[in-house]
């Protein structure tokens, strides 16, 4: 289900995804396919891990890279989830043949 909520998303960003939700900052984005499949790439991760697991391990790996790289922007585009979510965003089809805790391997 996507939902639009610029309360809810931080400025500077499109979206989120909060199992079983899309949050969206605007209603222009519900369009946005690219955008929709990075989302549900991070649904389908938080799925995987059983949802409050994925967001320890997104806080944790977050918190690491902030150290490592002394910068949150850095920091939030090196969380593994992200690399994944990125690289495959644009792949409308990825998720279909995507292998599970793909997100290992970034």
């Amino acid at each position: 289900m996507i939902i639009i909520s610029k309360f809810l998303v931080r400025k500077g960003y499109a979206g989120m995804a909060i199992f079983p939700l899309i949050i969206l900052r605007n209603k222009k984005n519900k369009t946005n396919k690219r955008l929709i499949n990075h989302e549900r790439i991070h649904l389908k991760q938080q799925l995987e891990l059983l949802i409050i697991p994925f967001f320890i391990w997104y806080g944790i790996e977050f918190l690491i890279n902030w150290v490592k790289y002394k910068n949150s922007k850095t920091a939030y585009y090196n969380i593994s989830f992200e690399r994944e979510a990125y690289q495959n965003e644009y792949n409308l089809k990825y998720l279909k043949t995507r292998k599970l805790f793909s997100f290992l391997k970034y």
